[in-house]
Parts: structure tokens; C-alpha cells; sequence
């Protein structure tokens, strides 16, 4: 419907609704009253929608065409326009309101990760950006099994050993390449534990937070302070991060060692004290063929290098106090570390046996731990029987202390 208001001379076609002549008076009902004009009269028209057409032919021919003050119209008048008022729209259904909810959530959502974008680039005073963080690689895995190493974490200590990676800033962009590289350690760790567990009886079942050591070194009495370690480490043993020790570093330095590095003042007068009486049983060991075939020749090697247990950097350049110089045995008593490392390459790592050639050179380490664990807690060690030096069966004793 069209409402129009408009002055005329004579009524036009449709509903009218005719004000009162004469001056406005007051009216006790509530009524109001319009002004009639001397040479017009005031009508407000309610045209169809079928008399538009005529209306507007009308008002073309119209003159002296004026707008009515909607103070001038009766009340009779309003009850005419109130009665059509638009109708009110119906409700929406339950389904229509969850959909609506739905997008404006989702909206809302967009919103404020653009909101979070432009904070990323709306810098504070005195900010700056740093860097970007590294994602942790989807790839490379494979169909490697549960506790295989893969490259991503060769590569990721690879990045690690160059000295303007090794900082704490470079750190914490590559903490979710390290945290993948250190979950992969963690399972490797839990099937060698299986492993070494078959080879030697002494080796408690313990899980992979027990014998795991930190990537973080310590560096507060040391004056490389470089934060970060450049490899991945366990120890095993009795009492968990002491004995053989396992260690894992990228570029062919993967290796396993066993034995006792740099022990207390007690325990080392002890083992000195138990090879002044003998050192038979030591010699065998480290005489054997698989051995030397492992760790090389049981004598200290001519230039000074590392060679069997002999060669350590803690090694004595005289004899120990009390000893002479020319005492027969005097190889093993100017050493302060006994212990046999064995490394790998990064293609032995990678291999699915990997884990199988770690047991088989703990079994040939074996007897080494034995035996050490026995000089260092028991007086008159080589005087007791022991199955190893003729069987290669377990003999008692406690882990071998180790220092990472």
C-alpha cells in the first residue's frame, strides 16, 4: 500500500478522511483538530495500490500541491494508518538459530586470528623480531618401526654441532624439531634397555627418563660455555645413568663405551690395591680376541693414542705414589679411566639391525664391567672366583660408576 498526503481542491478517489473547519479547539477526548485553509479544504488521502496510476495524474494537474503537517491530522485519521502496520515476521526455527550461531562463531574465530596476524606485525617500542620458528619435519620417517633412528635427527644434531646454531636463540626456534629428534631418543632408548636387559642380568628394567641424560650442559665451571650438547646420551647400570654408557652423536660419532671414567680417590686406591696383588684376571679380559678385535691391542699404543683402556687423557705421566717406575704392571696402574669405546658410522645407525649390533658389543663389554666393579668394592677382587674369565657368564657385583 501507498500512503500519500497531499491538499486538493476536490476529494480524489479512495478513502478520505476529512479534518474539522475552523480554528483548533480544544478537545477534553483527546482529539486534535486541523486548520482549514480559506480557499482549500485539508484531506489526507489513502490510496490503493489500483488507484496509484490516477493519484499521480491527478497530482500532475494538482497546482498548488502542499505537505500536511502531521500535527493537522485527526485521530480518526491515525486509527486508519495504525491499522496497517506491517505484520511481524515469524519467528526463526530452532535449526535456522544454530546455523546463524554456527557462522557468527565462525566469524568471530576469523576475526581474531586477523586480530593475532596484525598483532604479529604491530610491533611495541623497543620490539623487534627475532626470528621464525621451525616446524618439526612431516617427512623422513617413512616405514622406519618404533625406536629406529631416523635422518631428521642426524640431521638435527648435525645443525647443532656448528657453533652459530648452538645458542640459545637458535634453540628455542628449533625446540619443535628438537622435541621430535628427543621423542624418537626416548623410544630408541626403551628398546636397546630390552636388549642390554638380555645381555646382562645387572641391568635393571628401568624406564627411559631414568637413564636418559640431559642435552643441556652444565657450564658453570667450565670455560666452553656453549649451552647445548652436540649428541644424545644414556647410561646403564644398576642404579640407572652410571655403568655402560651409551652415547649418540651425529657425523660418525655414534658410539657405545663401557667401563669407569675418572672414579673417586677411594675407588681408585681400591683397584690400585687389587692389581698390585694381581692383574691376571684384568688382562685376560682385555687380552681376548673379540676384544682386541673390538677395541684393539691390550698395551698402550706408541704415540700416546687412545688404544683398549690404555690412552685416556687422565692417564698418570709417572707412576702412582708408593710404586716403582719399573713395576711390571706399571701400564695399568698410571690409569686413571678404564674403559672401551666403540663407534659407529651414521649408515650403522640407520639400519634396522642397529639395535642388534649394540647387544652384540655389550656381551663383548661384559666382562670388562664385571670385573671392574669387583676391583673397586671387593679386597683381593683377582683372588675370587669369577665365571667370567672361563665361561663368560655373569659374575657379582655393582654398576661401574660412570661421568657423562
Amino acid at each position: 500500500m501507498v500512503l500519500r498526503k497531499t491538499r486538493i481542491k476536490a476529494p480524489a478517489k479512495g478513502k478520505t478522511a476529512t479534518s474539522k473547519r475552523g480554528a483548533t479547539q480544544p478537545n477534553t477526548q483527546g482529539r486534535r483538530t486541523a486548520q482549514r485553509d480559506a480557499s482549500t479544504e485539508e484531506v489526507e488521502v489513502v490510496v490503493s495500490d489500483s488507484d496509484t496510476e490516477e493519484l499521480l495524474d491527478e497530482d500532475k494537474d494538482a497546482s498548488d500541491v502542499e505537505s500536511l503537517d502531521s500535527d493537522a491530522l485527526d485521530e480518526d485519521d491515525l486509527e486508519v494508518t495504525t491499522n496497517r502496520k506491517r505484520k511481524r515476521a515469524a519467528p526463526a526455527s530452532k535449526k535456522s538459530q544454530v546455523k546463524s550461531k554456527r557462522i557468527s562463531s565462525q566469524k568471530k574465530r576469523k576475526t581474531k586470528v586477523d586480530d593475532e596476524d596484525e598483532d604479529d606485525f604491530e610491533l611495541g617500542e623497543g620490539q623487534e623480531v627475532v626470528g621464525v620458528v621451525v616446524k618439526a619435519p612431516k617427512t623422513g620417517r617413512g616405514e622406519l618401526p618404533p625406536g629406529q633412528i631416523s635422518k631428521n635427527t642426524l640431521d638435527f644434531l648435525s645443525e647443532l654441532r656448528r657453533p652459530e646454531c648452538n645458542d640459545r636463540e637458535w634453540f628455542k626456534l628449533h625446540e619443535p624439531v628438537y622435541r621430535l629428534a628427543e621423542n624418537e631418543w626416548k623410544a630408541f632408548v626403551e628398546h636397546v634397555t630390552d636388549c642390554l636387559v638380555d645381555v646382562d642380568p645387572q641391568i635393571p628394567h628401568l624406564p627411559p627418563k631414568d637413564v636418559i641424560h640431559r642435552i643441556y650442559r652444565d657450564v658453570r665451571f667450565s670455560n666452553d660455555k656453549t649451552p647445548y650438547k652436540t649428541g644424545f646420551s644414556a647410561s646403564f647400570s644398576r642404579s640407572g645413568r652410571k655403568g655402560i654408557f651409551a652415547g649418540f652423536k651425529s657425523g660418525g660419532e655414534s658410539l657405545i663405551a663401557a667401563g669407569t671414567w675418572c672414579p673417586g680417590k677411594n675407588e681408585i686406591q681400591t683397584i690400585r690395591n687389587n692389581l698390585l696383588r694381581s692383574t691376571r684376571r684384568l688382562r685376560q679380559i682385555i687380552s681376548a680376541l673379540e676384544f682386541e678385535a673390538l677395541f684393539g691391542p691390550a698395551h698402550p699404543h706408541p704415540k700416546g693414542e687412545r688404544q683398549n683402556v690404555f690412552g685416556f687423557d687422565d692417564e698418570l705421566k709417572v707412576a702412582p705414589k708408593g710404586v716403582p717406575k719399573t713395576h711390571k704392571d706399571i701400564d695399568l696402574l698410571k690409569c686413571r679411566s678404564f674403559a672401551v669405546v666403540h663407534k659407529f658410522t651414521d649408515k650403522q645407525v640407520l639400519s634396522p639391525d642397529f639395535k642388534d649390533e649394540l647387544a652384540r658389543v655389550a656381551l663383548v663389554m661384559r666382562p670388562l664391567v664385571h670385573c671392574l666393579n669387583d676391583l673397586m668394592t671387593i679386597q683381593n677382587a683377582d683372588d675370587s672366583e669369577s665365571e667370567d674369565d672361563e665361561a663368560g657368564e655373569d659374575a657379582d657385583g655393582d654398576g661401574v660408576d660412570d661421568e657423562d
